[in-house]
């Protein structure tokens, strides 16, 4: 969202508000038939300026979206349903503490989001394609209407995911298929609450919903690392302040040493990326550079098995070995790391959350090249985030 948007959020479409459960079910009934009809218009004019190659995914977009808002009830309902699970209630109600948080003391956006629940009965929301040309680390870019351009290709069904992959190896590219929790639609539609994702703990619940609220702050089209980095520095300190008023020592030890793994994770992989560019950039064959690409890779999957002996045999990170590594791996890394800590200057810098909010939207609005080099600037000031460590895609969960 941002890093997990997706298709049919990428449209411009209209800005429905889900409507209330107590109006009864033909109101909602009628409400995602209207819904239905004008998002298929929209997405017909796509089709007939992407061409047709563009139909079945944009199809599945569609659909995938109205089967989430059917899905999806008020968390009260869920709370006053007796079938439910204390458990379930505990966290959705924990969840609902959170959003009000994210309102109240940080100011971010009070609408309809994170306020319904929704059981999808699997892993994941949806599935990434990330793919990337064999000896190069830039990521293959998509682009859509709206969002505009981002390095990633999101699906519904992991079948069709890996579909869509095994095309992109067939063209010679590298690629990853990646599970995906959640996923910000800008504030087309309010984004729900999912069983993906409210089984996690509290902190890390805390920081999903932060980082998808910050989605709605400030957007610039084309520039996945400014959207992604400035949800990040939105996430750390919303974080910091939820564990500085709600958590106790034990919530906060647990935080600190996860955030640890997940900052020692990042270097892991940023210093072999860092040897990957090296090999790239050199004069030599490409027989060469495919033997030195493979070394790199081993060199990696090594070392990670000496950080998790280091972290008594924490796994959280398992998964992101699970296919063969490649470019596509460490393509995206970039997208969540390379102007964190110019957000957290131009944070630090600002009188308050407000102050920040607006200054992001000012940068959103200039063009990438004046955008950048402001954050360059701001960078020089950048602060540490000693229990905050910068967010990547791969592990999303505190274990």
């Amino acid at each position: 969202m941002p890093q997990h948007t997706l298709a049919v959020q990428e449209q411009k479409l209209p800005n429905f508000s889900y409507p209330r459960h107590e109006q009864g079910t033909q109101r909602v009934t009628r409400w995602l038939v209207q819904a239905k009809w004008r998002l298929l218009g929209a997405g017909s004019v796509l089709l007939l300026c992407g061409g047709c190659t563009q139909v079945d995914y944009y199809a599945q977009a569609v659909h995938g979206q109205l089967s989430l808002l059917a899905g999806a009830r008020p968390i009260e309902h869920w709370l006053s349903d007796p079938n439910v699970e204390r458990s379930l209630k505990q966290r959705l109600t924990r969840a609902q503490e959170i959003r009000d948080f994210a309102a109240r003391e940080l100011g971010l956006p009070d609408n309809g989001s994170y306020k319904n629940y929704a059981d999808l009965q699997r892993p994941y929301v949806l599935w990434n394609v990330v793919a990337a040309p064999a000896l190069s680390l830039k990521p293959v870019q998509w682009c859509f209407p709206v969002a505009g351009c981002v390095s990633y290709r999101g699906y519904y069904s992991q079948a069709d995911a890996r579909a869509f992959a095994r095309d992109l190896r067939q063209q010679g590219y590298d690629v990853q298929v990646s599970g995906v929790p959640a996923y910000s639609t800008l504030g087309w539609f309010n984004d729900p609450v999912l069983s993906t994702f409210i089984h996690y703990s509290e902190a890390e619940l805390a920081r999903l919903v932060f980082h998808e609220l910050a989605h709605q702050v400030a957007y610039a089209k084309n520039d996945s690392k400014f959207n992604e980095s400035f949800a990040v520095a939105v996430e750390e300190e919303g974080v910091r302040r939820w564990l500085a008023q709600r958590g106790d020592a034990d919530m906060h030890a647990r935080y600190v040493a996860y955030a640890q793994r997940r900052q020692e994770f990042l270097g892991l992989l940023l210093a072999h990326r860092t040897r990957l560019e090296a090999v790239y950039g050199d004069a030599g064959s490409v027989a060469d550079k495919q033997r030195q690409k493979a070394a790199v890779f081993a060199s990696l999957e090594g070392d990670y098995q000496k950080l998790k002996q280091s972290w008594g045999g924490y796994a959280g990170y398992d998964r992101w070995f699970a296919e063969p590594l490649s470019n596509a791996h460490l393509a995206a890394i970039a997208t969540y790391h390379d102007f964190v800590p110019a957000f957290r200057g131009l944070l630090q810098q600002s009188r308050d959350l407000p102050a920040f909010y607006e200054s992001a939207r000012q940068l959103s609005a200039m063009k990438e090249s004046a955008r950048h080099g402001q954050l360059a600037r701001y960078e020089q000031v950048a602060p540490l985030a000693a229990t905050q460590p910068a967010r990547m895609p791969g592990s999303t969960r505190v274990h």
